[in-house]
């Protein structure tokens, strides 16, 4: 049946629980033998319910897009509230560009281990043996539901269904009415406003702006399960403020009279809608009591992708190997649990949140799990806890098909806290610069010729990793469909919508 609320029409689901726990785990791996291998440890006492985890990850929102990192013209109170109530991650790191992010965030492990090099052409796909973040959760019968932008792969083996979500609301590709040759692609036509959304096995047609609609359709989600013994994981992701730059005209108006460019002003206003929803989760979450029994945590998946506007004084944007391209906000809230307001300057990154989540839930990670991340609970309880230095490997990938072997040195970094070594030559290039990140945060000297001892030591570690890599890059040579799955399912749902031959 089809239940109008909240501005969307909703395919009522029969279904109390889809797949159960055997399923879960790709290659046979059962719950069972995970539980076996020592799923659960105390960072959650035996009778005391783990805490719901809300995860909102924007896409292409840079540091800069927040009124607490200066921006002059951008207003964010709920972000700042919340980051105001948060232990706040200042020198936080993702990927260049958004699938990559996602599939790090999601299995704690760079995203070339997981085949994903591109953000299209079947190189986006998830490898269907890696083990993601809502699987894990599941051994500790959390429910688990995403609500927006999967990009991990549009083919059913590859679906979020099929990855630990048991509620699936999510639009097709990297972004909505994107299409591309082979797998990746949304349904066709579709619109920022009013988007035809699939809804676990069936698209529904919404009525609001994209950003309202996952919003609103998470909170009734969550709505549905707070009075159950499980805890949840909902992870909000959204198209916006990705281009094209859409937003009610409201949210535009106020930087168009400022002066601002269209698209500048609307990419404003797409993060300004953000805002609003992330208040009102927020007040959500309060007027259920849920605040001190929930985690939330903030970020985004890239640098920003206007380079006229407000940078926070930082070199590159998305899909560049400068630090502009790769720090983002991150902010972790669990109140009474958590200190507020705390800023820590430790280099972590979004391989990092996997290990802290599934800490944070009671489940211990087996050995064999090749997750490369870190828990940051050190650091959440006690923000002076010590944290080793260490090396992050970015590239922004993107070659060109079959180029992976001669694409080593194209736009790559290896940083350590306190210096960065970037190629960014755009031809594949080696060509080395030093930037000492302590000093000059703006990465404006090449200080090689002062430290070429240190360069040396993080080039040794970036040529020892991209060896390593080369057996997990499965994608390269991947042949995608003729039609986009999420086409066929649209024109097989709505066969009067299918162009004649």
């Amino acid at each position: 049946m089809i239940d109008r609320t909240n501005g969307f029409q909703r395919q009522t689901s029969q279904k109390t629980e889809s797949r159960c726990r055997p399923s879960i785990f790709p290659n046979g791996l059962c719950w069972a033998l995970f539980v076996f291998c020592g799923c659960f440890h105390g960072t959650v006492g035996a009778a005391e319910k783990p805490p719901n985890i809300i995860v909102i990850i924007t896409d292409d929102q840079g540091y800069g897009e927040l009124s607490l990192h200066g921006n002059p013209t951008l207003s964010t109170p709920s972000l700042d509230l919340l980051a105001r109530q948060s232990v706040r991650f200042t020198n936080f790191h993702v990927s260049p560009t958004c699938a990559p992010t996602r599939s790090a965030l999601m299995t704690g492990r760079h995203e070339f281990r997981n085949g994903v090099t591109h953000t299209i052409h079947e190189r986006e796909r998830l490898r269907l043996d890696a083990v993601t973040l809502p699987q894990l959760l599941k051994t500790a019968d959390y429910q688990t539901g995403i609500f927006g932008k999967w990009h991990l792969g549009d083919e059913d083996a590859y679906q979020p269904g099929q990855r630990g979500f048991d509620e699936v609301f999510i639009h097709g590709a990297g972004g909505i009415g994107q299409t591309y040759p082979g797998s990746c692609g949304d349904a066709p036509g579709n619109s920022y406003f009013g988007p035809f959304v699939w809804h676990n096995d069936r698209f529904v047609k919404t009525s609001l702006f994209c950003t309202d609609v996952f919003f609103r359709q998470a909170i009734e989600w969550m709505n549905e399960r707070r009075q159950s013994e499980a805890p949840f994981f909902a992870y909000i992701s959204t198209n916006a403020p990705h281009a094209p730059y859409l937003c009610p005209d409201e949210y535009a108006e106020p930087f168009l009279r400022v002066g601002l460019k269209e698209n500048e002003a609307r990419y404003y206003g797409m993060i300004a809608n953000i805002d609003r929803n992330v208040g009102l989760l927020l007040d959500m979450l309060k007027r259920w009591r849920l605040d001190d029994r929930t985690v939330v945590v903030f970020l985004t998946d890239n640098g920003h992708s206007i380079g006229s506007l407000f940078n926070a004084g930082m070199r590159g944007a998305k899909g560049t190997p400068y630090q502009g391209g790769t720090r983002v906000p991150c902010f972790i809230r669990w109140i009474k649990q958590f200190p507020r307001g705390v800023e820590i300057p430790a280099l972590t990154a979004h391989i990092d949140l996997l290990p802290t989540l599934t800490e944070l839930a009671g489940v211990k990670l087996p050995d064999s799990l090749p997750v490369e991340g870190r828990s940051l609970v050190p650091l959440l309880r006690d923000p002076s806890a010590p944290w080793p230095d260490r090396m992050l490997f970015t590239h922004v990938g993107r070659w060109e098909r079959g180029q992976a072997s001669e694409s080593k040195y194209l736009r790559c970094r290896v940083r350590n806290t306190r210096f960065t070594l970037v190629s960014a030559d755009t031809k594949g290039q080696k060509a080395w610069e030093l930037f000492d990140m302590e000093n000059d945060p703006g990465e404006t000297t090449n200080v090689l010729d002062k430290h070429p001892q240190v360069a040396a030591r993080l080039e040794a570690a970036y040529d020892e990793w991209w060896e390593s890599i080369q057996p997990d890059l499965v994608n390269e040579d991947a042949v995608g469909p003729e039609v986009n799955p999420f086409k066929e399912r649209f024109w097989k749902q709505f066969p009067d919508q299918k162009p004649s031959e």
